[in-house]
C-alpha cells in the first residue's frame, strides 16, 4: 500500500500554509498574528481562499491545492477544522500543525499564547512528527462505485439510520468473510485517532494512535452481546444495509461529509492510500492529553514528568 510521501525534519519550512476555521469571527486576531508572525520570519505565506485575504500579508490559495504548495500547514481552530483541513491536504504529506481555538483540543494542542514559542521550536527543527491512518470509503449502489474519489475520514466512518431512534438491520464483512448481523442504531469504524471521539461514546476502547488498527463499534446495539471488535487495519471492512430497509441510511465521515444510503447499499471501508502527517510542539506526551481532556486520573496525585 502506498502511503504518503516522506519529509526529512532537516527539510525546511519555506512555504506556509495557513488553514482556518470558517465562519468564525474569532479567528481573526489569531490569523492576523500568525500571517504577521510568518511574514516577518521571510515565510511565503498562503491562505485558504474560503478568507478574505485583504487584511492579512498573504496570498490567496484554493483549500485542495494548499497541501501540495505548502511545506507546512498551520490550522487556526479547533478539532473539526483539523479534520476538514487534514482530509483536504493530506494526500500531499504535507504535515500539520494546530493552533487549538476550539472546545477540547485533541488533535489541534498549540494554545494562541504559545504560537510564537512553538513556531521558535519547529522552525529550528525541534518539534514532534506523527503519522496517523486514514480512512477511505466507497458507497456501492446496485455493484455500481457512487463517486468518482474515495470519501476519506480521519476519525471514524459512520452509517446509521437516518430516521430518529429507528434501528437500522445490517450486515459486517472483513476482507468478504461474513462477520455478523446487526440491529443497531448504526455502526462506527474509527481510526486510533477517531477512537477518542464516536466511538468511545459508544462503548468502544481507546487505541494508541500507533496502532494499525480498527475499531468497529455498534451504536446501540439491540443485541447486548453485539461487541465493538478490533481488526487489523490493513483489512477492508464491508457494511451492507438490509434489503429490507424502510427509508433511508445515512453515511458520514468524521460527521462532515454525508451520503444518503438506500436500501440494499454496501459501505466499502479500507485503508487509505496516504497518512495524515501531524506535527507536534517539543513535550507532546499523547497520555497527558488523555488524562487532560477525558480527567484520567482525576482525584489521584498524578505527576507530570
Amino acid at each position: 500500500m502506498a502511503h504518503s510521501k516522506a519529509r526529512s525534519q532537516d527539510a525546511p519550512f519555506n512555504t506556509i500554509g495557513i488553514f482556518a476555521k470558517r465562519h468564525d469571527d474569532g479567528v481573526a486576531e489569531t490569523l492576523a498574528a500568525l500571517a504577521a508572525d510568518l511574514t516577518a520570519r521571510g515565510k511565503t505565506v498562503l491562505l485558504d481562499d474560503n478568507h478574505d485575504t485583504t487584511n492579512y500579508p498573504v496570498t490567496p490559495c484554493a483549500r485542495d491545492a494548499l497541501g501540495a504548495a505548502c511545506d507546512l500547514i498551520v490550522v487556526v481552530g479547533g478539532d473539526g477544522t483539523l479534520l476538514d483541513a487534514g482530509r483536504a491536504v493530506a494526500a500531499s504529506g504535507t504535515p500539520l500543525l494546530g493552533i487549538n481555538l476550539g472546545r477540547l483540543g485533541f488533535m489541534v494542542d498549540v494554545l494562541p499564547s504559545d504560537m510564537t514559542k512553538t513556531l521558535d521550536e519547529v522552525f529550528a527543527g525541534n518539534y514532534i512528527a506523527e503519522s496517523r491512518l486514514m480512512l477511505s470509503a466507497w458507497v456501492r449502489r446496485g455493484g455500481q462505485i457512487m463517486d468518482e474519489a474515495p470519501l476519506l475520514a480521519i476519525n471514524e466512518c459512520v452509517i446509521r439510520n437516518q430516521a430518529f431512534a429507528r434501528v437500522l438491520d445490517f450486515d459486517t464483512y472483513m476482507n468478504g468473510d461474513f462477520i455478523s448481523h446487526h440491529r443497531a442504531d448504526g455502526m462506527v469504524v474509527a481510526t486510533p485517532t477517531g477512537s477518542t471521539a464516536y466511538a468511545l461514546s459508544g462503548g468502544g476502547p481507546v487505541l494508541h494512535p500507533g496502532l494499525n488498527a480498527l475499531a468497529l463499534v455498534p451504536i446501540c446495539p439491540h443485541t447486548l452481546s453485539d461487541r465493538p471488535l478490533i481488526v487489523d487495519g490493513d483489512h477492508e471492512i464491508e457494511i451492507h444495509v438490509a434489503d429490507s430497509l424502510d427509508g433511508n441510511a445515512l453515511f458520514t465521515s468524521d460527521g462532515q461529509v454525508s451520503r444518503a444510503l438506500d436500501a440494499g447499499d454496501s459501505v466499502v471501508i479500507s485503508r487509505a492510500d496516504h497518512d495524515l502527517a501531524l506535527i507536534h510542539p517539543p513535550g507532546y506526551d499523547y497520555f497527558n492529553i488523555l488524562r487532560n481532556k477525558l480527567h484520567w486520573g482525576r482525584g489521584q496525585a498524578v505527576s507530570s514528568p
